[in-house]
C-alpha cells in the first residue's frame, strides 16, 4: 500500500511539475509533430536511432539527438520507472535560442542563468 501511495504521488508530482516524458516511436524518422512535454525515443530493428523533442526554451525548435554510438556526437539516453528521461551529455544548441542545458529525471536542469522567450 505505501509502494503504491508513493508512485501515484511521484506520478501525480512529474505531472505538475511538466516533466518530459517519454514515447516510443518507430523508424529513423522524428514524425511531423511531437507533443510537448514529449521526449519521442525513435527505434528501429530494436536499436536505438535518436531522440527528439520541444525545445524547453519555448522557441519552438525541435530538437533531435543522435543515439547510435557510432556517431559524433550522441547522447545516451536512460529512462526511469516513471518514463522520465535522462540525457548524457547536456544538450547545447549552436544556433537559434543557443540554449544549454541537461535533461534528468524529465526536467530541464539550465546550464547558467534560465533561458527562455519572454
Amino acid at each position: 500500500m505505501i509502494f503504491w501511495l508513493k508512485s501515484t504521488f511521484e506520478r501525480l508530482a512529474a505531472w505538475w511539475r511538466g516533466d518530459l516524458k517519454v514515447v516510443p516511436g518507430e523508424g529513423d524518422t522524428l514524425p511531423a509533430r511531437i507533443q510537448r512535454q514529449r521526449l519521442i525515443h525513435m527505434m528501429e530493428a530494436g536499436e536505438s536511432w535518436s531522440v527528439g523533442f520541444h525545445c524547453p526554451c519555448g522557441c519552438g525548435d525541435v530538437i533531435e539527438l543522435l543515439l547510435l554510438s557510432t556517431v559524433n556526437p550522441h547522447w545516451t539516453l536512460s529512462v526511469d520507472r516513471l518514463d522520465r528521461p535522462t540525457l548524457h551529455p547536456s544538450v547545447w544548441k549552436s544556433t537559434g535560442c543557443r540554449s544549454h542545458f541537461w535533461v534528468k529525471n524529465g526536467q530541464i536542469i539550465w546550464s547558467g542563468p534560465k533561458q527562455g522567450r519572454h
